[in-house]
């Protein structure tokens, strides 16, 4: 395993995390008595494959269901001092709300304090305003940390850049400590807020880059081909890995099996480096060649944000999935986001034009003329809208 400084906390902290959001038994709280025997086993193999390969940063969150209290039978049993474990709690408008339930959290783990506790979902201004106010719950989450019961404070986050850059840069009670965000090939936007991160010296934690990035356990034919000889998953890693900035990824595993594909980056030296740039310009040109080199760069120039979108339609969200399916044939994953557009929440806003009635895309579109692209695009994905993974069974 190789290892990373993660940023003002001084953790060294290894390159693959074991996110804790695949293989827990319910994405709604339960109690251990319903969990089947085969599901803790299964978790627990998980986590000790994880250790054996390096990889001793656990994160999970209170909003992963059973996750918490399943790995609070594992990780007691676990030598503490060789783990990293991480819980992540939304920010609430009731402070004593949220340090009441992040007590029960910490409880349900079975660990005397965590490494890394993180704010989780700083999606809004509101949100935002929730952890930095006076009284709010960054500086509840400190006085934790003074009890001994947190070693650092974060935040993770499925915002608009401005919006993370602007959490990263404030101060109030001394800041934030680290962030959990978006980055990989397919969705480079936060760049920025990575580098605002580097800039503070905040640990980077980046989010679900082989699911959330592709879906790209199971690839389609495309893709493969753009990304030869390497494996698109193989190949998603090390182009996040060769940001120093960045210094883990979550692999979200669902079984022991899970974590060898993604090992093998590790196996690659930095001859490889070439390589990466090599592919990164054929999926670059693929892209220009599939929506045009004119405006491959460029798709929300002259759009609104949702928010201002007759029907609140996304309409950057939607091209931006129209060109990963013409460029990389990634279409179970655009429909997979496509259709939870209306039903993402903050965590993925606004509507798809399946969710809008009476919409008028000629207003919408006044000074873009992607009318016709939109209309395509919905014709092609569209599907029964679904749920988030949070409000499934």
């Amino acid at each position: 395993m190789h290892y990373r400084r993660f940023g003002r906390t001084e953790i060294r902290m290894p390159v693959f995390s074991c996110g804790g959001m695949r293989y827990q038994y319910k994405w709604h709280d339960v109690p251990l008595s319903e969990v089947p025997a085969e599901n803790q086993a299964n978790l627990e193999a998980t986590i000790r494959r994880a250790l054996e390969l390096g990889i001793n940063h656990i994160e999970t969150a209170r909003g992963y269901g059973s996750s918490e209290r399943q790995l609070g039978v594992v990780l007691p049993k676990l030598p503490r001092d060789d783990l990293l474990g991480q819980t992540n709690l939304a920010p609430l408008a009731d402070t004593a709300e949220f340090v009441r339930q992040a007590r029960d959290s910490f409880d349900r783990l079975g660990l005397d304090y965590v490494d890394l506790f993180s704010l989780h979902g700083i999606n809004t201004y509101e949100h935002l305003w929730q952890a930095i106010r006076p009284g709010g719950c960054l500086e509840a989450a400190r006085s934790l940390q003074r009890e001994g019961l947190v070693r650092h404070v974060g935040f993770s986050t499925h915002a608009p850049t401005r919006l993370i850059i602007d959490a990263i840069r404030q101060e109030a009670y001394g800041g934030f400590d680290y962030v959990n965000l978006h980055w990989y090939y397919i969705f480079q936007n936060n760049w920025p807020a990575v580098a605002a991160a580097a800039e503070r010296d905040l640990g980077v934690f980046i989010i679900s880059p082989s699911d959330k990035g592709g879906m790209l356990y199971q690839p389609p034919p495309r893709l493969v081909e753009l990304c030869a000889p390497l494996h698109p998953l193989v190949f998603n890693a090390l182009f996040c890995l060769s940001r120093p900035e960045v210094h883990t990824l979550s692999l979200g595993a669902s079984c022991p099996e899970d974590f060898e594909l993604q090992m093998t980056a590790l196996n690659r030296g930095n001859s490889d480096d070439s390589l990466i740039a090599k592919i990164s310009d054929r999926l670059d040109e693929a892209r220009r060649e599939a929506v045009g080199a004119d405006v491959a760069d460029r798709l929300a120039e002259g759009l609104p944000e949702w928010e201002a979108t007759p029907g609140y339609i996304n309409i950057p969200a939607v091209l931006w999935l129209r060109g990963l399916v013409a460029a990389y044939g990634l279409e179970q994953y655009a429909k997979m986001r496509y259709n939870l557009l209306g039903n993402g929440g903050h965590w993925f806003p606004g509507q798809n034009a399946g969710q809008v009635d009476d919409f008028d895309l000629n207003k919408a579109l006044a000074k873009s003329p992607w009318a016709e692209q939109i209309r395509e695009t919905h014709e092609r994905l569209y599907e029964t809208p679904q749920p988030r993974l949070s409000q499934s069974e």
